[in-house]
């Protein structure tokens, strides 16, 4: 069982953990913390970024002798093999380690085998501490391993009655800069945007990170990937600048559904080999609807206006549910005012654990 410095610490390293969110994939993101032979808190780092060094190698170069005889105390697993860099359970082994407290297994077979290699040295390892916590700040990478495509966030902005536009086709600003800007925060965290080509001819959206005040880009973008089943999106398009890398995917590249329509399970799994293991869908009622009628969405994300239309397009489209029975079912994780919009957070009810 693990002791209550040891429970704070796995805490402290959940919180490190959520510091490298966007910009350690395809890795995931981890936080680690080490503790002396006392419980004191001697080294802590977190995985910043693909190809540098793990959390557990910070943390262990921060605390130097002092970790000898120690705990580590880790969200993930250490990992058993060699990558970008090396074995994590090696250095913690070479370091002395006594102790190793793990929040969730690494599900990924070639990176796993750690807490059976430290054991195996001799190494007292405890798991499954605030596992659920753990899990949850590393949702969209385990989700992405376990399922071999993306997790995929289904973004909305509406008014209260749920409609994404006027009855004349206007739609800027339905939502508050508060709540925009939000949604770039939330840009920020995933590899990749997604629109549908309706949404490209529309609108002609840039689907960047920005700060919304004076049009600064982000140092990291993610891949914007514009679902164009004919291939209809123009050369001077904004997707197509260079601030972003884009891919217009096309039925052709990708391949075909049934309805002649680029093939929205091939996509993900054609982004998954890409290293996308996060994704946000932003684009249009009509791709919503077919991502959800799929059963590909993951999250829900709402931001709901406190206005009221009474006519226009509706902000989902047919999702493939024709009655009541069928309704997509979700489960509200959270809800939050952001300036006077309220942002709705939920999962669907299938997919929970």
């Amino acid at each position: 069982m693990a002791s209550p410095a040891e429970d704070e610490a796995m805490r402290r390293a959940i919180g490190l953990a959520a510091r490298g969110l966007g910009t350690t994939s395809p890795n995931p993101v981890v936080g680690c913390v080490l503790l002396d032979t006392e419980g004191k808190v001697v080294g802590e780092g977190f995985h910043a970024y693909a190809g540098g060094p793990h959390a557990e190698i910070v943390a262990l170069a921060q605390a130097g002798e002092a970790a000898r005889g120690g705990v580590a105390v880790v969200t993930l697993e250490p990992c058993n093999h060699t990558g970008r860099t090396g074995p994590c359970t090696n250095a913690l082994l070479a370091a002395g380690i006594a102790r190793v407290v793990v929040g969730v297994r690494d599900p990924n077979p070639p990176a796993a085998g750690g807490v059976e290699r430290l054991r195996a040295a001799g190494v007292q390892v405890e798991t499954g501490v605030r596992a659920a916590e753990a899990a949850a700040g590393n949702v969209a990478w385990l989700t992405a391993v376990r399922r071999h495509r993306p997790y995929l966030v289904w973004k909305l902005a509406a008014t209260l009655d749920g409609r994404s536009a006027a009855a004349d086709g206007t739609s800027m600003w339905i939502t508050s800069e508060e709540a925009r800007t939000d949604v770039h925060a939330l840009r920020g965290t995933v590899d990749a945007v997604i629109a549908g080509v309706g949404t490209v001819l529309a609108d002609d959206p840039r689907l960047t990170v920005r700060n919304l005040r004076d049009g600064t880009l982000a140092i990291r973008q993610p891949l914007r990937v514009v679902v164009d089943s004919g291939g209809r999106t123009p050369a001077g398009a904004r997707v197509r600048d260079a601030a972003a890398p884009t891919w217009v995917a096309t039925a052709a590249e990708v391949g075909a559904g049934p309805d002649g329509r680029v093939d929205l399970v091939a996509l993900v799994a054609a982004l998954y080999q890409r290293g996308v293991r996060s994704a946000l869908v932003e684009g249009g009622p009509t791709l919503a609807g077919a991502f959800l009628s799929a059963r590909l969405v993951d999250r829900v994300v709402a931001y709901l206006a406190p206005k009221l239309l009474g006519a226009g397009p509706a902000a989902l489209g047919g999702a493939g549910v024709a009655t009541l029975a069928e309704s997509i079912d979700l489960e509200i994780t959270d809800l939050a005012r952001v300036g006077p919009d309220i942002r709705v957070t939920a999962v669907p009810r299938e997919l929970e654990g």
